[in-house]
């Protein structure tokens, strides 16, 4: 019986780690996409979602695109992760940057796509702060990954030069964008 029981544990504990793996966020890597990740894979990878491809150029002479984005949806049509690899119209590229769209996508700190700016900064190492005309980036380099916030979540009038430090930044700031970068 006891060898029952541990079998069973060791099951569930298999089967929710390779679950929770699925949306865990860390460095060079995205639930199932790391640093080494081909584009090729993607579709094996996703093969239960859909993945809608936006070339830089090509036939439909899309050529105001400057970089090739891989736009992942799961059945249903919630975008998950929007996909750009290093090398533009090359299938063997690895991955330059994933940007999250689903807030179940995590790291093991907590960070997601719904934390505040408060909760950012209790639990990671913010390196540095960029402002740009409608909003302030944070760059978090123990994973790799930028976190915008909209300038208007900030208090600031929206298209203003007006440099942000972190003091400023409301606890209740909302994530506009979170990227990991793979480079």
């Amino acid at each position: 019986m006891k060898q029952y029981s541990f079998l069973v544990i060791l099951v569930l504990f298999i089967f929710s780690c390779s679950s929770n793996d699925k949306f865990q966020v860390e460095k060079g890597k995205v639930g199932k996409l790391t640093s080494k990740t081909k584009i090729t894979e993607l579709e094996h990878i996703f093969k239960n979602d859909s993945i809608v491809k936006n070339l830089s150029e090509g036939t439909l002479g899309n050529t105001f695109s400057e970089d090739d984005q891989y736009l992942v949806y799961e059945k249903g049509g919630k975008h998950l992760l929007t996909v750009t690899p290093k090398e533009q119209l090359d299938s063997t590229s690895t991955i330059r940057s994933v940007e999250i769209f689903d807030e179940r996508f995590e790291t093991e700190t907590g960070l997601k796509l719904t934390s505040t700016f408060s909760e950012i900064n209790l639990n990671n190492n913010i390196n540095k702060v960029e402002t740009s005309l409608s909003s302030a980036t944070l760059f978090l380099d123990d994973i790799n990954a930028t976190i915008t916030i909209d300038k208007e979540e900030l208090g600031l009038k929206g298209f203003s030069d007006q440099k942000v430090t972190l003091e400023q930044i409301p606890d209740l700031a909302k994530v506009k964008s979170f990227t990991v970068w793979f480079n």
